[in-house]
C-alpha cells in the first residue's frame, strides 16, 4: 500500500539555528560556557581574615547565643503584648455592644413609662383625694439667686 506524502502531517520548527522536521525529539548537545572568569588574586591579608572568620572563639559563640536568646525573649514578649492588645480590643467591643443594648433597653423603658403617664389622672387624684389646690395670688414668691450655688435661709418661709 502506497502512502501519500501529502496526507502525512509534516511539521517544522526552528530551535537555535537548527531545523527540526517531524515529531521526534533530538538530543541536546551540552556546550560548556567558553567564558570562564579567571580567578582573582587574593592577598595574604584577605586570606588570613577569611581564615580568622571561619574559626570563631568561645566568646563570640557565647555572645551570639546570648543575642539570639535575648532576641527570642523580646519577640515572645512582643507577641504576648500583641495578643493582649487584640484580646482587650475584642473585650472592649463586647462591652460596647452590651452598653448599646442596655441603653436601647433603657430608652425603650423610659419611653414606655412616659407614654403610660396620664397627667389628668394625676391632677384628679391630687385635687380630689389629697386635697391639693392651685396656688393663690401672693403665695408664690420668686427669688433671684444671682448665680450662687446655694441659698441661705435667714427666716421662715410664710404659709
Amino acid at each position: 500500500m502506497a502512502v501519500n506524502r501529502h496526507s502525512q502531517r509534516q511539521t517544522a520548527y526552528r530551535t537555535e539555528n537548527v531545523y527540526v522536521h517531524g515529531n521526534t525529539a533530538r538530543r541536546l548537545e551540552v556546550v560548556e560556557n567558553p567564558r570562564q572568569e579567571p580567578e582573582k588574586k587574593v592577598s595574604s591579608r584577605t586570606r588570613k581574615n577569611r581564615a580568622r572568620m571561619l574559626h570563631m572563639n568561645v566568646g563570640t559563640v557565647i555572645t551570639m547565643a546570648a543575642a539570639m536568646v535575648a532576641a527570642g525573649l523580646i519577640l515572645t514578649w512582643y507577641l504576648t503584648l500583641q495578643s493582649d492588645i487584640t484580646n482587650s480590643i475584642k473585650h472592649i467591643a463586647a462591652l460596647e455592644s452590651t452598653l448599646n443594648e442596655l441603653k436601647m433597653t433603657n430608652d425603650e423603658n423610659y419611653s414606655r413609662i412616659n407614654n403610660s403617664i396620664d397627667l389628668e389622672e394625676i391632677k384628679r387624684v391630687a385635687i380630689q383625694e389629697l386635697g391639693m389646690r392651685y396656688a393663690e395670688e401672693g403665695q408664690i414668691i420668686t427669688y433671684n439667686g444671682e448665680g450662687r450655688d446655694y441659698v441661705r435661709q435667714k427666716g421662715d418661709i410664710p404659709d
